[in-house]
């Protein structure tokens, strides 16, 4: 009986790589519930547009009209850097534009899986 109750368990929660690599399909719930006022996966707004963010340096998407301090920037896009951006923009390139946090990591996570789904 024992063993049929941690197997229960195991099955019933993500396993921590899975937490680790996110859910995309909660980032995109997350994405459209906060992000697109600002950001569109195709098109520039407010802030950039997010396809091919993954693995792009920041400040360099043509056609958007970056700040300084993100424009002189020396990072590509990527799990470390959205995290950081994403919890604290100011503190991670003082002088940006992006006024909005998103406090909890597993938000975060998820958002970034997400983002990693449009190439």
């Amino acid at each position: 009986m024992k063993r049929v109750l941690i197997v229960v368990a195991l099955l019933a929660f993500p396993t921590a790589q899975a937490r680790a690599e996110g859910d995309p399909a909660r980032g995109q719930e997350i994405y459209e519930s906060r992000c697109i006022a600002c950001h569109s996966p195709d098109a520039n707004r407010v802030g950039p547009m997010h396809r091919g963010v993954f693995g792009r340096k920041a400040g360099s998407l043509p056609g958007y009209a970056y700040s300084k301090a993100l424009k002189g920037a020396d990072f590509v896009w990527n799990d470390e850097t959205l995290d950081r951006w994403l919890t604290n923009p100011q503190a991670f390139v003082p002088g940006q534009k992006m006024n909005f946090k998103v406090t909890k990591a597993e938000d975060r996570t998820d958002l970034i899986a997400y983002l990693k789904t449009l190439r």
